[in-house]
């Protein structure tokens, strides 16, 4: 069954069939609130979030008009506003990007060093996109970690999608200005003489 045929029997009474709905969505949404979260301390604010997203949508439900928008374009532009009000009634808490599942682990023979600066660079990649401003920042995260495409998120961010490609470019380029110094590799000259 497709969202449409899913929203559709939603409307007309058949309210069960909307943990289909939760089911196919929850993790997506739920990492993306972790992506728009930056503190640790947030791990539970998160899954509240993504609960509070679900119960606003089944709410709104009746107002979704697909002609306007995909039913995820509409879900994610709820979690991302639910994450944004959360965030201005707490101006005091600290935000950072989170992992969204798992830690890139080494395989078992690898030397500790090489693990060490693997997790090394995530960290110095998040804290880059921590760093940027949250248009930015989320419009990176919707492309790069929710693969979704330019019109998507213009719709989610409320943005032309020249504008979210501007946004992009320059997210990036902060990015990898952040992350040169680190990354690129020293070219040693050899001295004559």
């Amino acid at each position: 069954m497709t969202d449409s045929q899913l929203i559709r029997e939603i409307k007309d009474g058949n309210v069960q069939l909307y943990n289909e709905l939760m089911r196919r969505y929850e993790r997506k949404i739920l990492a993306f609130i972790f992506h728009m979260l930056k503190s640790t301390h947030m791990e539970a604010i998160a899954e509240d979030l993504c609960n509070e997203t679900f119960y606003k949508a089944y709410r709104s439900l009746h107002s979704f008009r697909e002609v306007e928008a995909s039913f995820s374009t509409w879900l994610y532009t709820i979690a991302r506003n639910t994450v944004l009000s959360e965030l201005r009634k707490n101006k005091s808490v600290q935000v950072s990007l989170e992992q969204s599942g798992h830690t890139p682990h080494a395989s078992y023979d690898a030397m500790p060093e090489q693990t060490m600066l693997r997790n090394e660079k995530v960290s110095m990649v998040r804290e880059a996109i921590n760093s940027l401003p949250e248009k930015q920042r989320s419009a990176l995260i919707l492309r790069e970690y929710d693969q979704m495409d330019y019109q998507e998120i213009a719709n989610i961010l409320g943005q032309t999608v020249s504008s979210v490609k501007s946004l992009l470019f320059r997210a990036r380029a902060s990015v990898k200005v952040q992350l040169d110094p680190y990354f690129s590799e020293p070219i040693f000259e050899e001295s004559k003489g």
